[in-house]
């Protein structure tokens, strides 16, 4: 009989949590905020480290950066760390709540979030979602989104969660055509 598990843990790659230290506290526009996003995803991308997304948590007026994220779901064995769900995870430990909803804050995630990560989003409680690449560009390279509702924006907006799409979109993109160049695996891959 296998032995039941009572833990589990996900910790972000060694470059990241070095890099995590010398992070701006501050990323002021919206545009630099994904850049910065962007620049993780493509790191984890190319110290193959993850799969090609990051996430990461802001003070939606000051930009004061609350956590990030990457994706880590091959490194850690868990196909729940997703870089949405890494970086709302240590954004809660960080201010020690489960209820980020106290707070003005927003996600900045490279791709659209999945099935798996638009529940994160809104148990969450942040109040805005910023994308990069859309989810049939994320679909294009192989990965199954899952069965999103097609009026999920709207549901969100109805629930007080303002959505803002492609912002980068171009770079986002590149991002994922880096992976699939690098031969990155592909994990719970369209049928």
């Amino acid at each position: 009989m296998t032995e039941l598990a009572t833990s589990f843990e996900v910790a972000l790659p060694a470059w990241l949590r070095t890099s995590a230290r010398s992070s701006p506290s501050r990323i002021a526009e919206r545009a630099r905020r994904m850049a910065f996003v962007l620049a993780l995803a493509e790191r984890n991308v190319r110290e193959q480290s993850g799969g090609p997304f990051a996430a990461a948590v802001f003070e939606r007026d000051t930009g004061e950066l609350v956590s990030v994220g990457v994706n880590v779901v091959v490194a850690s064995g868990q196909s729940l760390a997703h870089a949405e769900v890494v970086a709302l995870a240590l954004a809660e430990r960080s201010l020690g709540t489960f209820e980020l909803g106290d707070r003005d804050l927003e996600l900045v995630t490279s791709a659209e979030p999945c099935v798996l990560c638009l529940g994160a989003v809104h148990w969450s409680g942040v109040r805005a979602l910023v994308i990069g690449a859309r989810d049939e560009d994320v679909r294009a390279i192989g990965f199954d989104e899952g069965p999103k509702p097609a009026d999920w924006i709207a549901e969100f907006a109805r629930r007080g969660v303002h959505v803002e799409r492609d912002v980068e979109r171009e770079d986002a993109c590149r991002v994922l055509a880096l992976y699939v160049d690098l031969g990155g695996p592909l994990y719970n891959a369209t049928a």
